[in-house]
């Protein structure tokens, strides 16, 4: 009887957090789902991918994926804390130079480009989970900078709902120096549910774009999915971006498993200066959603890119591989395929018109 007893209580409380906790975020209204009905991405009330993909695992492949992640793997994080090199204020809120990036690890960038600063997917917060204890921390104690002394943002892309790119915290703290924010169909709602005035959100479908000051943003497809809590997956869509300033092309994957969307977008919007994609987080259990390293670079040569920047790993463990396997991976086959790679250090310029590859190993300096 208590075991039972035990068991209900466990299952009012995770109900009521859910129910309760603003890191969900919100609902669409019918008003929004609406619209959303318009998107040939939108099926009976969920968003798809165009190809066939296999987003539920077999009861044994979940058990094999909970048992692997939680079990003592060697390696899967760093053995001492990742050192990042630091940026002020200043430099950046004076900054008029060329076109520049600094990683904050992951899939976060501070972007500066004629003039504008541009965040992408600013997870900045701690742990990738709606709750402390249901993640493990960013393997670096500190950021390139403090989010409370990041200047005025002109502009936030975010490329899905997913806590390791959407983070309730960072948004919260970041919402009233943010200009506007700019997201695929339906992550709008979760902004306006954290306080965010409507006029500030501008919701894309894929191969749509909008334009801030000559700076045109183009929302492209993934293949991916989304959801924050234990009913809303796909409720909201994923994507890729195009950012094309006077002088610059740049291509950012997101989230996302291997697939011919790489070369439409090359095809339709490169070659491409310089492209951050996606190269972490990855099993065979879930080969649909996120590439492997080999795919990553294959995914830069299918966009036309001239630069490729492996990104998606170096801050988070989400996955069973070893915490430097992407970038070992990658860079193996980048010089296998004779890519041009960078893999700068967290927190240092990338300077888009510098011929940069792989200066040093850092990684392996960390263990």
């Amino acid at each position: 009887m208590m075991i039972g007893i035990g068991i209900i209580i466990g299952i009012i409380v995770i109900i009521l957090f859910i129910n309760i906790s603003p890191q969900f975020g919100g609902k669409p209204t019918e008003e929004q789902k609406a619209i959303y009905a318009a998107s040939k991405n939108y099926k009976d009330e969920k968003f798809v991918n165009t190809n066939e993909v296999q987003l539920d695992m077999s009861l044994k492949d979940m058990g094999k994926s909970l048992v692997g992640y939680f079990k003592s793997n060697p390696n899967t994080i760093p053995k001492e804390n990742l050192a990042v090199e630091k940026i002020d204020s200043l430099n950046i809120a004076t900054y008029k130079g060329k076109s520049r990036l600094i990683w904050f690890g992951h899939s976060t960038f501070l972007m500066q480009i004629d003039n504008k600063n541009i965040l992408i997917d600013p997870m900045l917060g701690e742990v990738p989970a709606p709750h402390p204890m249901l993640g493990s921390k960013r393997f670096s104690k500190e950021l390139p900078i403090q989010i409370e002394k990041i200047p005025e943002i002109d502009a936030v892309l975010i490329s899905h709902d997913h806590y390791d790119h959407l983070d309730y915290g960072s948004i919260k703290k970041l919402k009233n120096k943010v200009k506007m924010f700019y997201t695929p169909l339906g992550v709008g709602v979760h902004l306006q549910e954290w306080g965010i005035e409507k006029e500030r959100i501008v919701e894309l479908d894929w191969w749509q774009e909008t334009e801030l000051d000559g700076i045109r943003f183009i929302c492209t497809p993934a293949q991916h999915f989304s959801g924050r809590g234990l009913t809303d997956r796909t409720k909201t869509l994923w994507s890729s971006w195009v950012i094309k300033s006077s002088t610059d092309n740049i291509f950012f994957s997101g989230d996302s498993g291997y697939a011919d969307h790489f070369k439409e977008i090359g095809n339709t919007y490169g070659p491409f200066d310089f492209a951050m994609i996606e190269c972490g987080q990855y099993n065979e259990m879930w080969p649909d959603i996120h590439m492997f390293p080999e795919e990553t670079v294959q995914a830069g040569l299918d966009v036309k890119a001239k630069k490729i920047m492996p990104i998606h790993w170096g801050a988070f463990k989400l996955a069973m591989h070893t915490w430097t396997d992407p970038i070992e991976r990658v860079t193996k086959k980048a010089t296998e395929l004779n890519a041009n790679i960078i893999v700068p250090k967290i927190g240092t310029s990338i300077f888009l018109d510098e011929d940069t590859k792989v200066e040093e190993e850092w990684w392996n300096l960390m263990d």
